[in-house]
């Protein structure tokens, strides 16, 4: 009989073969857990820089918070983690936490309100992709000194440069960049000066249920027990996330047992494996939007008749209902469904004729040519095309440029697309995650670098609108606040450079032995120390 170890080994050995595990050996052990999913834009496990949606998912499983969510209790919104309570002064502009006690990293140093500290300050000094999620609150590295300070190893006090909801300001503490890094390790480690950035990119010294053991990038990734973990001892000691581009290999390999969960499986391998014995499906509304957006450097694309036409063009009902079916459910608003604020409205149907009239009434009438710039993940490319086709109906020239997804999110960050074709996902539960990168720029000069923000990706200037998301934060009548973020979507939809198409119903497949997988609803990352078999 093998050992665990031998079948870990020609698991992950027959896997990066791209070969299904013979399945006399392809029982999964009871306390491993083995994900097949597309993870070829992971680039760093990094707290401070990771902003990709496979490497939050690491994160979440291996990074703790201040605050954070309870993956069998999203609806309850944020929770105590690191940090047991907190009391916010009469002017609302300082929030003193007090640390949990028992938290340890899996380096066994105890969690202090120090690491803290140094955590919270080296994101916003490497000032790398997701820092604006903290430096919209007045953190600078010039002040991180006297407005991020642990006064003792218990008590961590966040000085802001105005009083914001509190909710806003917790909401955002639960996104990757709030993770907390072991301060001793990351500085043993240090290489001119980066704070132990390089050497996190690829090791993890997190107080989480898991840590990361080996990472392969483009083919695996491989987590164990944190043995110094605080809570439950989770079930699944051992998580292999092994990176499967192919919908039909994640439903081979599902079907004969050799992985635990698939999570990228087409609609027609979904409807193939409905009445497969020891299979089901898991369906779960999730944050994503799927979008194009045009780059305002492109004269063509700046023109706003060519974005209607464009908008227009697109046919929406046809793909969610052909290769998107259960999967993307249409939505044309930057807000996710159940978040404050959602609206509903569907302002753009296919209707060529209307598109025609629009092209026709623009400065440029011949449209083109244009590039579509794509990650290399079938439902996307099959969206590129369907958009290629309808706009080619139109008289638009459009070639795809597919990638990977690293190298696709390299060349939007840099303002080098034309028409970039991809996803969204809320960094934190609260409309300003989408209101702050969709319709919030305030500066875009390309000396900016703010690549977190999308309307920056795509060099879209917009004074008044990003005033009008600024307002919106400090607004601490709810009603007031949602009503305010349903006027923003509704002038975004008509002016945007953007094309909100789709909000995904990710539907995972499982064995029927699989219980608690929660992919994170609208709001979070994937939690795998509920999972039980």
């Amino acid at each position: 009989m093998k050992t665990e170890n031998t079948f870990v080994a020609l698991a992950l050995a027959a896997l990066i073969a791209g070969t299904a595990v013979p399945h006399a050996q392809a029982d999964t052990p009871a306390n491993m857990l083995v994900i097949a999913s597309r993870i070829d834009d992971i680039k760093t496990f990094d707290p401070a820089e990771s902003f990709e949606f496979a490497g939050s998912d690491v994160s979440r499983n291996v990074y703790e918070r201040l605050v954070n969510f309870d993956p069998l209790n999203l609806d309850a919104g944020y929770q105590p983690q690191l940090a047991e309570s907190w009391i916010v002064s009469d002017d609302g502009m300082t929030i003193t936490f007090t640390m949990a006690q028992g938290h340890m990293f899996s380096t066994g140093n105890p969690v202090t309100a120090m690491d803290a500290e140094f955590s919270l300050r080296r994101a916003v000094v490497l000032n790398k992709t997701p820092s604006f999620i903290l430096t919209q609150f007045g953190f600078t590295p010039e002040n991180v000194a006297k407005t991020i300070v642990a006064t003792d190893d218990m008590t961590l006090v966040l000085t802001l440069d105005q009083p914001y909801a509190v909710s806003f300001v917790l909401n955002c503490l639960t996104s990757t960049i709030g993770g907390i890094v072991d301060m001793q390790v990351a500085m043993e480690n240090e290489v001119d000066g980066d704070m132990g950035s390089a050497w996190l990119r690829t090791n993890s010294v997190g107080s989480g249920p898991y840590k990361v053991v080996d990472w392969k990038p483009n083919e695996s990734v491989l987590m164990d027990l944190n043995p110094n973990y605080n809570g439950n001892s989770p079930a699944m000691e051992r998580v292999i996330v092994q990176h499967i581009q192919e919908s039909a290999t994640q439903r081979l390999q599902l079907e004969r047992g050799d992985i635990d969960v698939a999570r990228n499986l087409s609609p027609a391998d979904v409807a193939g494996i409905a009445d497969v014995e020891g299979v089901k499906i898991v369906d779960e509304l999730r944050g994503r939007l799927m979008y194009f957006a045009a780059n305002q450097k492109n004269e063509m694309l700046s023109d706003p008749m060519v974005m209607e036409a464009l908008k227009l063009a697109a046919d929406y009902e046809g793909m969610s209902n052909s290769f998107l079916k259960g999967q993307y459910t249409v939505h044309q608003a930057f807000l996710p469904r159940t978040f404050l604020g959602a609206i509903d409205d569907l302002p753009f149907n296919y209707d060529m004729d209307m598109a025609s009239e629009a092209l026709a009434n623009s400065g440029f009438p011949n449209c083109g040519p244009v590039a579509i710039s794509v990650r290399d993940a079938q439902e996307r490319i099959n969206i590129a095309q369907s958009l290629q086709n309808t706009w080619g109906q139109l008289g638009c020239d459009v070639e795809v440029i597919v990638g990977t997804g690293a190298q696709t999110l390299d060349r939007y960050r840099a303002r080098e697309h034309d028409i970039y074709l991809g996803a969204w996902g809320p960094d934190y539960p609260d409309p300003n995650t989408n209101a702050g990168t969709f319709a919030f720029n305030p500066d875009n000069s390309d000396e900016a670098g703010a690549t977190g923000l999308l309307a920056w990706r795509n060099a879209w200037a917009l004074p008044e609108m990003s005033n009008d998301t600024l307002a919106a934060v400090v607004e601490n009548d709810t009603e007031a606040r949602g009503a305010m973020y349903e006027t923003l979507q509704r002038e975004f939809q008509i002016t945007a450079p953007f094309g909100v198409m789709f909000q995904q119903i990710e539907q995972n497949g499982m064995g029927t032995n699989v219980e608690n997988f929660v992919a994170g609803g609208a709001t979070t990352a994937v939690s795998y120390w509920v999972v039980k078999k």
